[in-house]
């Protein structure tokens, strides 16, 4: 069992309850310690004219009970639910991003609503991107409401296609779910596509490097059930697609350098605004 904490970043929104549902869920599998964090940033603002009062440039008692109370409660119910899970609590008056970014390099997993009332789950926006494309451990995105259905990975030849293949076989396994390893080919456009010389079918030839992955997972997993699906479609499509029928959709990200900016890949981003089940990102071992 791991002894690294999960992380979440939480609210009082319906999205971080749902967040904070499923790191206490994959804590009480791996006996993982829960870290609840709510970190954001106090408005720093004062008139030019000096004879209008300042705001206060630091959160005010009320609202800082205000906040403890909702994080004290959000310990208290995962207490009662996953009596087990050990829980703690942080308060950050810190950028969010930064925080989380940071807190990852000692995490296990970074778990986060994909919407929420404060910058820490508002998810849509670039917190989200800069945390799923900078932490140093997994990011986990949830979406949608719980449901069976398998794991679903996505692959390619990047560097982080085979870490993803693996988380992804290992929540199959600890869910007792099956594991489907899905890889998209773009379709051809343009000039050729009409042409006879496209098949819309993967060659052998395209699918070797997809196809020795499969066979190292099955050898890894030899009790689980594993589903090797190889297609001629966008890949964000292909997995948005894919999604509809999982619990958990798995890929991989480009790496956490300053030079590939705080956005995501265009594949990444499209499944954390439009897939139908939870988003893990993997990032680079």
């Amino acid at each position: 069992m791991t002894t690294r904490r999960i992380v979440v970043g939480y609210d009082r929104s319906d999205d971080a309850k749902a967040a904070a549902a499923w790191a206490l869920d994959e804590a009480s599998r791996t006996g993982a310690p829960v870290e609840f964090l709510y970190a954001y940033e106090w408005p720093v603002w004062a008139p030019t004219a000096s004879m209008v009062p300042a705001t206060s440039i630091w959160p005010d008692g009320e609202t800082d009970r205000a906040i403890k109370d909702t994080l004290n409660t959000a310990v208290a119910d995962a207490k009662q639910n996953f009596p087990a899970v050990r829980t703690t609590l942080s308060l950050v008056y810190a950028d969010a991003a930064v925080t989380l970014i940071d807190r990852s390099a000692e995490a296990s997993l970074v778990v986060l609503g994909s919407r929420g009332h404060s910058a820490v789950a508002g998810l849509l926006g670039s917190v989200s991107a800069a945390v799923s494309a900078h932490a140093h451990c997994p990011v986990v995105v949830v979406r949608g409401q719980p449901a069976g259905g398998p794991v679903v990975a996505g692959v390619d030849d990047s560097a982080s296609a085979r870490s993803a293949a693996f988380f992804a076989a290992d929540q199959a396994l600890a869910r007792r779910a099956p594991l489907r390893l899905l890889r998209a080919w773009k379709p051809v456009t343009g000039l050729w596509e009409a042409t006879p010389l496209v098949t819309r079918q993967v060659t052998s030839t395209e699918r070797q490097s997809f196809d020795e992955l499969v066979a190292i997972v099955r050898d890894k997993y030899p009790g689980l059930e594993i589903v090797a699906d190889a297609v001629v479609d966008h890949p964000a499509d292909a997995l948005a697609k894919a999604s509809a029928t999982a619990q958990l959709l798995v890929v991989g990200s480009r790496g956490r350098g300053a030079v590939r900016s705080a956005l995501l890949g265009s594949v990444s981003q499209h499944l954390l605004r439009h897939s139908a089940c939870t988003v893990v990102v993997i990032h680079n071992a």
